[in-house]
């Protein structure tokens, strides 16, 4: 299972219309109402693993005003009037159509606004708070702007807005922040940022495609009683949510950080369509089939093109390590060197230089693709290269088994010892096999047998100490290709390094 929802996550393009498929055509075969008891577990499963590693602290903090104002002035002051000229254009003969596309651009924000910020590496906190004020202001401006652009009065029902607020958010909030409570107190605040919270995003996962398969299976019938004017109703839709990922990338891009821009895009494309299909379907009753249609339609443009945006968030604001000030709990951000005094620093500071590299390895087959990089890179700065393997303190791992803890230092080396010097002339023999075919290419190899350090204890912990003690300039080490259970469960070393090491990293996945 763990293994399924990994692939999936890397995979929401094609994981989307796979359960978009699946849902129509359960919804066209099968009787599908009683899905809609589901919709609230599978909401809360979707916003709640993604709380778990939010530090609620940064939700009443200020700082992101301007991420706030600026995706409000998006939801308010473009969008809606955006779908109301789109009416008017395709719609023209057919006013509850138009109805339709507006209230689809009306409401913004819902559960997936969290759940997708969260898939990006954006700003977790500012998407909470545009969750909660874009609901409350949507559903305050609904009724005034229905009737401003359309001459029809419409009535909200409040107390159903603030019940989906508390559960899309309030509730998830609370339970994220008692789990992460817990697990910080047992494995600590450095435990659970490695080892724990990377494990929690990949079941938001199994939330997102659920939601996705019950409101497909639920409009399925209403999709397909009218197919050939499905295509007609797609394309003013497409056109609206291109022009609305557009615009609030190049807005976010212009005026905010990397996390935040990428909450402000969720925060004003992804519209609450479980409201805009309720007042349709409440307020206008069988003249409202046709509004409520092209809210439908709207589910399949808004969660196929929210998938696709998390595989362009790179290309376009910059991978989350390069200078994203606000990022998400899960990936804190590196200790930044001192400001130069000077112009002449600050000049100078633009020029990396690198004398000393850290080559971490399990001597695994999939470490060579790591060495390739440490070999390359030691030739290209005339850097020297430096070799560190950890294996675990098998002393330390039997007596805790057995419910006592040995710590004396002596007793541990001695027990270990066979298993360093094991260590020691495997990647000796790893080296000098790595140097003869980089000699072969390269006039020299920054590998040598005399640089190597073995180690026992934990990975992440004897990398990061060795790569601060030694004033090493980049660590360099692999991942492998296919992580299974352990590796959901645990969390990687690559990870565990990433986030507690303050030299930067490199990691060489397998090509």
């Amino acid at each position: 299972m763990w293994t399924l929802l990994r692939k999936m996550s890397k995979n929401l393009t094609l994981a989307i219309p796979a359960m978009m498929l699946a849902g129509f055509l359960f919804g066209i075969f099968m009787d599908a109402a009683f899905l809609k008891s589901l919709i609230i577990p599978f909401t809360f499963l979707m916003v709640y693993p993604m709380m778990v590693t939010l530090n609620i602290q940064k939700v009443f903090e200020g700082g992101d005003v301007k991420a706030q104002v600026l995706t409000q002035a998006i939801n308010f002051g473009v969008v809606p009037f955006l779908a109301y000229a789109a009416g008017l254009i395709f719609f023209k003969d057919q006013p509850y159509m138009a109805l339709g596309l507006l209230l689809a651009g009306l409401v913004p924000t819902s559960g997936m606004t969290i759940s997708w910020t969260g898939f990006a590496k954006g700003n977790l906190a500012a998407a909470v708070k545009m969750t909660v004020i874009g609901l409350t202001l949507g559903s305050i401006a609904t009724p005034l702007y229905v009737r401003m652009l359309m001459g029809t009065s419409i009535e909200i029902d409040m107390a159903a807005i603030f019940k989906q607020i508390v559960v899309i958010v309030f509730i998830p909030m609370a339970a994220g922040y008692l789990t992460r409570r817990t697990l910080v107190k047992k494995h600590g605040e450095k435990g659970f940022k490695t080892s724990v919270a990377p494990k929690f995003p990949p079941l938001s996962t199994l939330g997102v495609v659920g939601i996705v398969f019950i409101a497909m299976a639920l409009k399925a019938r209403a999709i397909a009683a009218a197919p050939t004017m499905l295509a007609y109703i797609l394309i003013p839709l497409v056109i609206i949510y291109g022009f609305n990922f557009t615009f609030s990338s190049f807005v976010g891009k212009r005026f905010l950080s990397r996390g935040d821009a990428i909450a402000l895009v969720y925060g004003s494309v992804m519209r609450n369509l479980s409201i805009a299909l309720a007042i349709a379907i409440n307020a206008f009753g069988k003249e409202g089939a046709s509004a409520a249609l092209v809210v439908a339609v709207a589910y399949i443009i808004q969660v196929q093109s929210a998938a696709w945006y998390v595989k362009l968030t790179d290309k376009i604001f910059g991978p989350a390590s390069l200078g994203d000030k606000r990022r998400p709990e899960t990936v804190p951000p590196k200790m930044a060197a001192p400001a130069p005094d000077t112009p002449e620093q600050a000049q100078g500071s633009m020029v990396v230089d690198i004398k000393k590299i850290l080559f971490a390895t399990d001597i695994t087959p999939t470490a060579k693709y790591a060495a390739r990089y440490a070999c390359t890179i030691g030739n290209k700065f005339n850097a020297k290269v430096w070799a560190i393997h950890v294996i675990p303190d098998l002393l330390a791992e039997f007596s805790a088994g057995a419910g006592f803890d040995i710590k004396d230092p002596e007793k541990q080396a001695e027990f270990n010892r066979d298993a360093v010097e094991n260590a020691e002339k495997v990647l000796a023999e790893r080296i000098r096999t790595t140097s003869e075919q980089v000699i072969r290419e390269m006039p020299a190899c920054p590998l040598s047998k005399d640089r190597i350090m073995v180690k026992t204890g934990d990975p992440v912990e004897e990398i990061t100490k060795e790569a601060a003690l030694g004033n090493f300039d980049l660590i360099i080490m692999g991942t492998h290709g296919d992580q299974g259970f352990e590796d959901i469960l645990l969390g990687s070393t690559a990870q565990g390094v990433i986030h507690a090491s303050n030299v930067p990293v490199l990691v060489a996945h397998p090509s």
